[in-house]
């Protein structure tokens, strides 16, 4: 009985592994195995063969495989290919490596219904005695300047041109394989990375047009769910125009409503001013706007994805747009101009007050006009006010350590990262020590600390939060801020394809998250139409009135 039982449940395995397996399939095992022995394999990761084209030699070969069975022999055999892999010891590090590995996962090397037993022995092999030393398609270094990651010795392709298939695959399958093994926040997707990878391969295999790939390669990027990431084309442009809205635009209940002009005479020409409510635009809601066109929209959070939105909303290859609008109670229907982005000739304000004194004694600090050697008259103006509010809504030049240094009496941690393990891709490595500043000061800042954040508080702004949030009385008056803090690496895919995305991991000491999340303020306030209409900015109000009188 036994004997009966071992024999139906083998044919039944020989017969579900010889089953036929589809190119969506063959491809989405692709695009893993290229990429896993891209930065494991010691014989490819090394830059000892070409990898661009040993896939475009694959891939025939794979569309030739038939069933599970016929497809695993052809990566068997590849893979022998390339060489032999050595055993090695591992070397334990003399320090131990304190691990983050929200986002490692090898799993589908042994569980997929699609490898055989010794395709899976094979690539786990691999993953044991991968390469240890430097790799030559991707770098990270702390301490140069710039961001750590580096994406190196990637071919351009500068004739690349979007009916070839290959290339098309190469491109997307570089992209995935950069967000599966180098972004630090891929535990946060709303969605599986491996699902967006079964969800896109068929756009890329057969899209319908140029502009079906160019949106689909932008679209993959916003599934990350990162400020800091999308992906770029000139094509962008022909498809959603180029000619743009001579003002700035805040989101509030589902309406656009005007905040700032680009141009007071190219305003002044279509009529429009600070505080009309644009309710329509073609004769559609903003709501259903940006219900049809957020997935083009990078955002890690609600807040930032209505701020990124204006372009979807405004932007065409018209001169000129249809809205409807809310002024003094009446709504009214026009035509206002576009234009091209040189043309708007964006005026800026020539000198920004970088610090006041309010009524009260209290002190105002503009974070977007402050520079390091201004700090020192900073301190010496300000030392004795009641309160110093820090607006923090745009991005602030580096003053935080200098300041930090003033507001704090004693050295203090304000963050914790994490950083790419280029020895063992897709795992992450807790930094060792936390970032912190300061010294033993008598003399710090008595006085209460404000600051003030929104979705304009991004990156250097949620970091230069964090810095003051160490104060001993700090109080964060605002809304939800960016969410996407760390290290913005801007990179090409291939010709015609820049992109980005958070680099390394940035968490306050205790390991809390910040990605997605942002600076939470302790005392949220949001600015409503009304207060805009009125030229109020009620972020600021709020933070005057805690400052006089505490709450």
């Amino acid at each position: 009985m036994k004997k009966t039982l071992l024999i139906v449940l083998v044919l039944l395995f020989q017969i579900s592994f010889s089953k036929p397996i589809t190119e969506i399939q063959k491809l989405t095992a692709m695009t893993k195995i290229w990429g896993f022995l891209k930065y494991y394999h010691p014989n490819v990761a090394d830059g000892s063969k070409n990898w661009d084209e040993e896939l475009f030699k694959i891939l025939p070969k794979i569309e030739e495989a038939k069933s599970a069975e016929e497809f695993s022999l052809v990566i068997e055999n590849w893979i022998s290919s390339l060489g032999e892999v050595k055993a090695y010891n591992v070397v334990k590090p003399v320090s131990k490596m304190e691990y983050f590995d929200k986002n490692f996962d090898l799993s589908w090397i042994s569980k997929s219904n699609f490898f055989s037993k010794s395709l899976s022995q094979k690539l786990k092999f691999i993953e044991e005695n991968r390469i240890q030393t430097k790799q030559y398609y991707v770098n990270y270094e702390l301490g140069s300047g710039a961001v750590p990651l580096q994406f190196t010795n990637e071919v351009k392709y500068p004739d690349f041109k979007w009916t070839d298939k290959n290339l098309r695959l190469l491109a997307f399958f570089r992209y995935w394989n950069y967000i599966e093994y180098f972004f630090p926040y891929k535990y946060q997707m709303d969605q599986k990375w491996d699902k967006t990878l079964v969800e896109f391969l068929p756009r890329i295999i057969t899209p319908e047009s140029e502009k079906d790939f160019v949106l689909a390669m932008r679209e993959i990027s916003i599934k990350i769910n990162d400020t800091h990431a999308s992906t770029h084309t000139p094509q962008l442009f022909d498809y959603f125009g180029d000619k743009f809205i001579p003002f700035d635009i805040k989101i509030i209940d589902e309406k656009a409503v005007i905040i700032g002009l680009k141009n007071d005479s190219l305003a002044k020409i279509s009529d429009v001013k600070i505080g009309d409510v644009i309710t329509k635009v073609e004769g559609k809601t903003i709501a259903e706007i940006i219900k049809e066109n957020r997935k083009y929209v990078e955002g890690s959070n609600e807040p930032s994805v209505l701020k990124n939105a204006y372009w979807i909303i405004f932007n065409g290859k018209t001169t000129s747009v249809e809205i409807e609008f809310l002024r003094d109670g009446k709504t009214a229907v026009k035509s206002i101009n576009r234009y091209k982005y040189q043309d708007l000739k964006i005026e800026y304000p020539n000198k920004k007050e970088k610090w006041k004194i309010l009524e009260g004694n209290i002190g105002y600090v503009n974070f977007d006009a402050l520079d390091i050697e201004d700090v020192p008259n900073l301190i010496s103006q300000l030392k004795n006010t009641k309160a110093i509010i820090f607006d923090d809504r745009r991005k602030p030049h580096s003053v935080m350590y200098a300041l930090a240094d003033w507001l704090n009496p004693k050295p203090t941690e304000y963050a914790k990262y994490i950083d790419s393990d280029i020895t063992f891709p897709g795992r992450y490595i807790w930094r060792s020590g936390n970032e912190s500043f300061g010294k033993i000061n008598p003399y710090y800042y008595k006085g209460n600390v404000i600051v003030l954040v929104d979705e304009n508080a991004v990156s250097h702004a949620e970091h230069a939060a964090m810095a003051l949030q160490t104060a001993p009385t700090t109080t964060v008056i605002g809304s939800q801020t960016g969410g996407a803090d760390g290290g913005n690496y801007k990179f090409s895919i291939i010709k015609g394809f820049s992109s980005s995305f958070t680099c390394y991991g940035v968490f306050y000491p205790d390991k809390k998250e910040i990605q997605r999340i942002g600076i939470v303020p302790d005392i949220e306030v949001k600015p409503t139409i009304l207060g805009i209409q009125q030229g109020k900015d009620e972020v600021l109000d709020r933070a005057v009135l805690f400052a006089k009188s505490g709450k």
